[in-house]
């Protein structure tokens, strides 16, 4: 199986063990922030894309005006399926969309919001260029994206722990793809060739995750993420072993209580 049909692999338990698991721990702070953000321009009309299991839908849902829209995109339905079933506090469209092909019109949204996505569009630029086109004037366009991987200690663990067990093939998804789009000037770029004017404004912002103990990282990331596929290819009954050498070597670094680590993310705004 091909690096890029691995990594958008969002299916089977996936989806439920990333909401359990993983929204609270990595997720969710950042969703409320940029949320804020987009309700800071009070716009009549956004769209959010990647949106996962839906919790920056949820968080937006919260803040925005009370008769504005909200439609709420994926490409994979199986999460999208698993956010409608958690449900949100007004009414959302949830729409299955690729972001590189977006089934809108020009113009139609005044905000368009991506947490966590932009990192697995094959062509960044195409996708930043479809937003772009169905962003009204004067709308926003404002994404998250992971910092490298070293700035994020859960999945730094992880990763070099897969690497010890699969010397010969580390399984590198973290490392590869959530955390392979964290060079600013890069970002800029995309932005600037899929037809923004204006220069992004990009903000840094390192906050906490905290689990009740060191398996609740090891099971999200190693079975509520397409790192669970790698594992299972390299060996076919390997995840129960890889997640259990992963809560160890947590549990080595922060205690065998409750665990409490770095994350950082870039946070990414630009304007029509």
């Amino acid at each position: 199986m091909q690096t890029h049909n691995i990594d958008k692999a969002f299916s089977g338990q996936v989806p439920e063990i990333y909401d359990r698991y993983l929204v609270p721990l990595i997720f969710e702070a950042y969703a409320i922030d940029i949320a804020g953000r987009v309700a800071s321009r009070q716009p009549a009309r956004t769209l959010e894309i990647a949106a996962g299991t839906g919790v920056v839908t949820r968080a937006l849902a919260a803040a925005l005006l009370e008769d504005a829209s909200i439609v709420a995109t994926d490409l994979n339905q199986p999460m999208l399926d698993r956010a409608a079933a958690v449900g949100t506090g007004r009414p959302v469209t949830w729409r299955q969309a690729d972001a590189q092909q977006l089934p809108f019109e020009d113009g139609q949204f005044d905000a368009v919001v991506c947490q966590f996505g932009a990192m697995f569009f094959p062509d960044r630029p195409k996708a930043f260029a479809e937003a772009r086109r169905v962003l009204a004037p004067g709308g926003v366009l404002v994404f998250n994206v992971w910092d490298r991987v070293e700035e994020n200690e859960f999945a730094a663990l992880v990763t070099n722990a897969l690497a010890e067990m699969f010397p010969a093939d580390p399984p590198r998804f973290l490392a590869r793809t959530p955390h392979g789009y964290f060079d600013r000037a890069q970002i800029a770029r995309d932005l600037l060739h899929a037809g923004f004017a204006k220069s992004p404004k990009i903000d840094t912002q390192a906050a906490r995750s905290r689990a009740a103990s060191a398996r609740d990282p090891a099971i999200g990331f190693c079975q509520g993420t397409p790192l669970r596929t790698e594992i299972e290819t390299r060996r076919a009954d390997a995840l129960l072993e890889a997640t259990g050498i992963c809560e160890a070597k947590i549990s080595q670094r922060f205690g065998s209580g409750p665990v409490d680590a770095r994350i950082q993310a870039h946070i990414v705004s630009i304007d029509l």
